[in-house]
């Protein structure tokens, strides 16, 4: 079967890129690394007016109306530009919690034993009391760890979200709404990742390995040793070869399975994404060398990011076990 974009979604997509360099560029990026933990509420309005939030939410809601492959190519480029704050949270909120699909509201969201931007969050859904802060590998992604929790990337924690204005400091509120999927959508069972949710994390994965592949060859080009650039070297073909195929596999899987929406073929497609963001950012960080890891140099905020991404819920073991169990079945 061979699967193409439609003129509309190349649309979609170029759009959506151009409004995060136009907003959330080069510039941007610093000024978020310097100050971490912060979130830029005029940036979040904005994303909330472009419908980022909104986006699968129907029509007659005040959504966009728009469909999970959708979603997937816009989480694509969120993942591609390193947007900070809780995108994903807020957006799988939105038909749930008043003023998510706006970005009047701040949602971050219990993934496990780990709450990404709990300081920052207006609401949190799932069970965040008693969080303490856990420091982050990544600068622009400050976490919290849930004591008692089952660990990096394990089960979910139901279906009740906490509500409440965060005070001083990021306290949550305790009051607690009943029913609502944390997740927006209810296909979750009890202790099991949202397959929405491991989707669009599948899909800022791949939103990185591609930018990967960019960063490597931008360099490769550009860098020279004896005379001549380095990516005429074999060694640092191969490397950005493979940087390519593995992108360009997870990207092919990241799209069927948002066109199939099958459990097995999303959990197929993390695996795939997760090792294509975190393999490819650690080949691009050899392609550049040493200076990969400065603070002028992107690709180390990516290869943290991506780090993170891996242990929210749906990833590692969990992917693997659900394609166990159906294999098996």
């Amino acid at each position: 079967m061979r699967f193409r974009l439609t003129e509309e979604q190349r649309a979609l997509r170029a759009g959506v890129r151009q409004l995060l360099e136009r907003r959330f560029g080069a510039d941007a990026l610093r000024a978020a690394v310097a100050r971490p933990g912060h979130l830029d509420r005029e940036l979040w309005r904005e994303l909330g007016a472009a419908g980022l939030f909104a986006l699968r939410l129907p029509e007659e809601e005040g959504g966009v109306g728009l469909g999970l492959p959708e979603a997937v190519l816009v989480f694509e480029e969120t993942g591609r530009a390193l947007l900070a704050g809780p995108v994903l949270a807020t957006h799988l909120a939105a038909g749930t919690v008043p003023g998510a699909a706006t970005g009047e509201r701040v949602v971050a969201r219990a993934d496990g034993a780990l709450v990404e931007w709990l300081d920052a969050a207006d609401v949190v859904c799932g069970d965040a009391s008693g969080a303490v802060p856990l420091r982050s590998v990544d600068p622009l992604t400050p976490l919290h760890r849930v004591p008692g929790g089952s660990g990096v990337g394990g089960s979910g924690t139901g279906g009740s979200w906490t509500g409440g204005f965060g005070g001083p400091g990021g306290s949550v509120g305790a009051g607690a709404g009943a029913g609502a999927g944390a997740d927006g959508d209810g296909d979750a069972g009890p202790g099991a990742p949202d397959p929405v949710a491991v989707l669009l994390t599948a899909a800022e994965q791949l939103g990185t390995a591609t930018r990967a592949c960019e960063l490597a060859v931008q360099h490769a080009r550009a860098r020279e040793q004896f005379g001549q650039p380095i990516g005429a070297f074999q060694a640092v073909k191969h490397l950005c070869a493979d940087l390519l195929v593995r992108a360009e596999t997870a990207r092919a899987a990241v799209y069927a399975a948002a066109v199939t929406a099958d459990p097995c073929d999303i959990a197929a497609a993390r695996l795939l994404a997760d090792e294509a963001a975190v393999r490819g950012m650690r080949d691009c960080l050899q392609v550049h060398g040493g200076m990969g890891f400065t603070w002028e140099a992107e690709v180390h905020l990516h290869l943290k990011r991506a780090w993170v991404r891996a242990h929210r819920g749906g990833g590692g073991t969990q992917s693997e076990d659900a394609l166990a169990a159906d294999l098996v079945a």
